[in-house]
């Protein structure tokens, strides 16, 4: 059974960092690539960042460059995204998503708050 579970969201005041996870099983996670998606209330769901299966190559959405590190241990099946600056912008419910050719898999979400 595919399983994605984020967590490390939370409550956190402008300026202050966190560090999400996101932990897979059931399926070959080191021939995924992996994403981060968040969405806003009201608004789409987007991308964030996203790391190749090895980990060789990342991208990141223009507003968090610079501020957030998208990284992956293939050793333990987890994804991270390490979130720095944080302004209130950026509230949203945090998503894993892993690809390969046509699958296509997603978490539950972990909701990040910014606000003092």
């Amino acid at each position: 059974q595919v399983q994605l579970v984020e967590s490390g969201g939370g409550l956190v005041q402008p300026g202050g960092s966190l560090r999400l996870s996101c932990a897979a099983s059931g399926f070959t996670f080191s021939s995924y690539a992996m994403s981060w998606y968040r969405q806003a209330p009201g608004k789409e769901r987007e991308l964030v960042a996203d790391i190749t299966n090895a980990g060789g190559s990342t991208g990141y959405a223009d507003s968090v460059k610079g501020r957030f590190t998208i990284s992956r241990d293939n050793a333990k099946n987890t994804v991270y995204l390490q979130m720095n600056s944080l302004k209130p912008e950026v509230t949203a419910v945090y998503y894993c998503n892993a690809r390969w050719y046509a699958y296509n898999y997603w978490g539950q979400g972990t909701q990040v708050t910014v606000s003092s």
